[in-house]
């Protein structure tokens, strides 16, 4: 059990390290599908911590998304660009993980790795400079 804010965002911001780390190893392997669902879930590892800063709680991946649009890319806190970004990951993730046949590329996984590294770390370090500390 968590014991205080600091604990639960270093919690959530170690994990998503952890499955950015996965799908490193499953993009060596072409394992395309299972790495777009790890990117995925990096990225909403950190929105739900940043969320959490703001004392905001959702039930579904759905609501997340609704209140991260809200309060970070409609005030212009988070560019645009990352909010396209993480909509493309929900996107390729729903079909990643519910479409009977779905394919992915080398060629559309990369890229998308390398702006979800980007995303990430910047959310990384909105979160870092909140509590002050490195996690």
């Amino acid at each position: 059990m968590m014991t205080n804010d600091h604990e639960y965002i270093s919690y959530r911001i170690a994990r998503a390290r952890e499955l950015m780390a996965d799908d490193e190893l499953l993009s060596r392997n072409e394992r395309w599908r299972s790495g777009v669902n790890r990117l995925y879930y990096a990225s909403f590892q950190l929105i739900g911590a940043l969320l959490f800063k703001e004392k905001i709680t959702t039930k579904t991946h759905e609501g997340l998304k609704t209140k991260f649009f809200q309060l970070f890319i409609k005030t212009g806190k988070i560019d645009k660009k990352y909010g396209k970004l993480y909509s493309q990951l929900i996107d390729w993730r729903q079909e990643s993980d519910y479409s009977e046949i779905v394919e992915f590329h080398k060629e559309d996984v990369v890229p998308l790795f390398e702006k979800t590294q980007e995303f990430n770390e910047l959310l990384i370090n909105q979160l870092e400079s909140h509590l002050g500390d490195k996690y």
